[in-house]
């Protein structure tokens, strides 16, 4: 290692330069996909117009394949099948109104700078090709898609999450949890605890026995952290499980205490493997009490509850929040994976198999 690599202040000079250099990178990688989706979109808006004005008839995009790949040999997403997409693509999002009368009036001239500087501006041109695809192609309604879109650029989502979240549903789940968060949260910070919970969580990352209890569901969870986090959302940061807190010389355990980062609040999870009861919303109560006077700091907001049951009477729900205190909201979780109950006790325990398998050294 030269003198120079030693040096403690190159050390710190190489780093801001490297940050930099990746900086830019990311930068050089939005500005070129935001370019290709706008030939993209460019494309889709004169296929549709020739088709409904030019007698060139179906055989256009099969050519346009044939005379752009001849033309543009290194160049790929020329193919017969990706310029549909593009046509589909724009098609999809022009007929849905959604990104603005004045990014569709442009069948005529469509590559002003007036159309390019707002075209940039539109949320489709900031996320990769791929994922925009998927969007339209799992997206049952226009409104649908933008969420996803916006998702998307929020997270910075790889296709493999956006997928996820599609077949998971995040759509009709988010924001659609019972809570009294108008009554207590001001606004906006009410509407962002809002979209921070869903209804039901899908903990399809769980294997579990149809009766389990809280205990094996919350080391479950902690267990598999990464992807409760995942489900939980963005903004989310964990502290800990059976967080204890002192009160009176009375010791009490929350089940999962996090922090969320966006809403700058502690957030407490209980959890029930059992329908909805009145009396939980009192316990959850008396925990965000607590963790406002004893954890929460002047700069922290008020404390938010979550109470994750295995289900829930709406009716139930609203009686019992509708003289609480404190912030919270009620959801149920849903698991896709549950052993049956003959089976779960039918599978061999650790010793046996260690014996069947020390048993298999002595033939």
């Amino acid at each position: 290692m030269s003198e120079v690599a030693k040096n403690l202040a190159y050390k710190d000079f190489i780093a801001a330069i490297k940050s930099q250099v990746q900086s830019a990178q990311i930068k050089a990688a939005v500005s070129v996909n935001r370019e290709l989706l706008q030939l993209y979109w460019f494309m889709g808006s004169q296929i549709v117009e020739k088709q409904e004005t030019a007698r060139w008839g179906d055989g256009l995009v099969k050519q346009m394949s044939r005379d752009l790949q001849e033309e543009f040999p290194d160049m790929k997403g020329f193919s017969i099948r990706n310029i549909k997409y593009m046509k589909q693509w724009f098609k999809f999002w022009h007929d849905s109104n959604l990104i603005g009368q004045q990014l569709v009036a442009q069948n005529k001239n469509p590559i002003t700078t007036q159309v390019v500087s707002q075209l940039e501006q539109a949320p489709i041109f900031q996320i990769p090709w791929g994922q925009n695809l998927l969007i339209i192609s799992k997206a049952s309604i226009p409104e649908e898609a933008i969420f996803y879109v916006q998702k998307t650029i929020e997270n910075n989502w790889s296709r493999a999450v956006l997928t996820h979240q599609i077949e998971l549903g995040l759509y009709g789940r988010e924001g659609k949890a019972l809570s009294n968060f108008d009554a207590h949260l001001p606004s906006p910070q009410s509407d962002l605890a809002q979209q921070t919970l869903k209804d039901p969580y899908c903990f399809d990352f769980l294997t579990l026995s149809q009766k389990h209890n809280e205990k094996e569901l919350e080391a479950a969870l902690t267990e598999n952290i990464s992807q409760f986090l995942l489900e939980l959302g963005a903004g989310f940061a964990f502290i800990g499980k059976q967080y204890k807190l002192s009160v009176s010389d009375k010791d009490f355990y929350m089940d999962l205490l996090f922090y969320h980062i966006k809403l700058r609040c502690y957030m407490v999870v209980e959890l029930k493997t059992v329908e909805f009861k009145p009396e939980f919303a009192g316990k959850l109560n008396f925990y965000i009490s607590a963790v406002d006077d004893l954890l929460a700091t002047d700069q922290d907001k008020p404390t938010i509850g979550i109470l994750i049951c295995k289900s829930k009477d709406k009716t139930i729900v609203e009686y019992a929040l509708k003289d609480m205190q404190q912030p919270l909201g009620v959801s149920e979780y849903q698991l896709t994976q549950q052993l049956p109950e003959p089976f779960q006790s039918s599978l061999p325990s650790i010793e046996e198999i260690e014996k069947e398998l020390g048993g298999l050294g002595d033939e």
